[in-house]
């Protein structure tokens, strides 16, 4: 690529509601760009289908395995600034994986960051009724998923995904025309390449935290939870937990969704829990330096908790399910501590333990932080990211 930094485009299909995913994008640009390079971002929303007419709305689960609109569009960027490589973020359900095809026929190489599980399941979480699933990890056709309505609790939305996903690996899409798959761990890693992605096409690179928000003081003495108030966060357990431990540790819980009115009821009942809604990623930070602990009871296997990182980021320590992707970015122990998922009781000692041992929580907080150093800087994730172009490109040219 000689001494100019490659040109990249970077395509991504925006939720309807902001997540971690989105804020990764986001951050990876910004670190392109702070290094010199050029970048291109071709982006859809989904508050675009509320938009929709009527047959719009009929045709679109065709256009979600196949959108002509989004391939033409792209081509036509790629035709007018000749990037060196594509950064495919999302896809679904607005771009579609025809957009794949469109960056082949111009001759140029495709990456593809996995942020879920969207290719082995339909809700991309990997998680039904309260627990984690693999039913259709492994399936041509992910029928389960439809017969339990597993994404938005619609039979048709979740058709939609399963077909996409179908359609594709029929097509030889998902092996033929993506150069480079980039987990965010080992453990999601794993899952993938037995739901049939070749071994050599997929690497791990975990998100990392940018900027640095430095070390905090960690003397406010309670823990925090932030995260989005939902089933699969584990906050049933959270709160049940909290309510073993009557008020003895202080809880300070940031965010929002649709278990709100059950969290403000349990708030008002248990002593020492403050709900402080929404907060900005600054504020989180800012309370993530002046607290004991992060808490994170998600029953679900997480595909990158970015929470985790940006809690190691200020020194503060872990207390995570031990399962999926938390188990393998927390070192139980060292850098924090496994509760048993879904166990409120275990999660309530883990917490107990904690708060008695002040010294030995420090001690993983600077472990916290040297992991940080080591793993999840923009730097040492920059290294990486060109390490993936590098060798995307020449597998392309080959």
């Amino acid at each position: 690529m000689g001494t100019r930094p490659p040109t990249v485009l970077l395509v991504h299909n925006s939720y309807q509601h902001a997540g971690g995913e989105d804020a990764a994008t986001r951050k990876e640009k910004r670190v392109l760009e702070s290094a010199g390079h050029r970048v291109v971002v071709y982006e859809r929303h989904n508050n675009e289908i509320a938009t929709y007419s009527g047959l719009e709305k009929i045709t679109f689960p065709a256009r979600a395995a196949w959108s002509a609109g989004s391939a033409r569009a792209i081509r036509a960027i790629l035709r007018r600034h000749r990037p060196d490589v594509v950064h495919f973020h999302n896809t679904f359900p607005l771009i579609s994986p025809a957009a794949y095809y469109a960056v082949k026929a111009e001759g140029l190489p495709v990456v593809q960051t996995l942020h879920n599980y969207r290719l082995l399941c339909a809700n991309a979480l990997l998680f039904r009724d309260g627990r984690p699933c693999e039913e259709c990890a492994t399936r041509v056709v992910g029928w389960p998923g439809i017969r339990h309505a597993c994404y938005r609790n619609s039979y048709g939305a979740s058709g939609t995904a399963v077909a996409t996903v179908a359609v594709h690996r029929v097509l030889g899409t998902w092996n033929r025309m993506v150069d480079t798959y980039v987990a965010l761990t080992n453990f999601a890693r794993e899952k993938l390449l037995q739901g049939g992605l070749p071994g050599d096409k997929v690497v791990v690179k975990p998100n990392f935290v940018f900027p640095d928000p430095s070390l905090g003081e960690h003397a406010g003495r309670y823990a925090i939870f932030a995260g989005r108030l939902s089933p699969e966060k584990g906050i049933a357990t959270l709160l049940n937990g909290w309510r073993l431990l009557g008020g003895r540790v202080p809880l300070k819980i940031a965010g929002d969704g649709p278990l709100l009115p059950e969290v403000e009821r349990v708030a008002r009942e248990v002593p020492n829990i403050d709900l402080l809604g929404w907060r900005s990623e600054g504020e989180v930070t800012a309370l993530m330096q002046q607290a004991a602990m992060l808490v994170l009871p998600s029953l679900v296997y997480e595909a990158f908790p970015l929470a985790v990182v940006e809690a190691f980021a200020t020194g503060l320590p872990a207390i995570v399910s031990g399962h999926g992707a938390m188990a393998e970015i927390v070192d139980a122990g060292r850098a924090g501590l496994h509760h048993r998922p879904g166990d409120p009781d275990d999660l309530a000692a883990k917490i107990e333990w904690a708060w008695t041992h002040p010294r030995e929580m420090a001690e993983m907080g600077r472990e916290a932080r040297r992991e940080f150093e080591q793993k999840y800087t923009a730097e040492r994730n920059y290294q990486m990211l060109i390490e993936i172009y590098d060798s995307a490109i020449s597998r392309a040219r080959r």
